[in-house]
């Protein structure tokens, strides 16, 4: 099995009125707990608003320390979920059931294999 990363790109600000978040999140804990119940799933998280990053950065030999995003943008990783999958086919499959769920762009981005000893 490989691990795939399942990115949730969101727009910076809150959402639109016409989003109800409460069925929002009903949808996305469906999907979840379908993940869980399948063996497919390792970890899910949301995150607070990219504002609330801290960037570190090597600049000459030193480590700067700045607030705020990485990359200035209107749009950022708000969550994440990490699935284990048999292939490409099957992950995109769980992104695709992320992605009705919140309506929101999902990356599905295979996680490198660790080399052997």
């Amino acid at each position: 099995m490989t691990q795939y990363l399942l990115s949730i790109n969101q727009p910076d600000g809150p959402p639109p009125p016409s989003v109800d978040l409460g069925k929002v999140m009903r949808d996305v804990n469906v999907v979840i707990a379908e993940m869980k119940a399948t063996g497919a799933w390792v970890f899910n998280g949301g995150l607070h608003p990219a504002s609330t990053g801290t960037v570190l950065r090597l600049q000459a030999g030193e480590v700067l320390i700045t607030d705020g995003p990485y990359a200035e943008g209107k749009e950022h990783v708000g969550g994440l979920c990490i699935i284990n999958a048999p292939d490409l086919d099957a992950a995109l499959e769980w992104g695709r059931k992320l992605a009705r769920a919140i309506s929101l762009p999902i990356e599905v981005r295979p996680f490198q294999e660790e080399a052997e000893d």
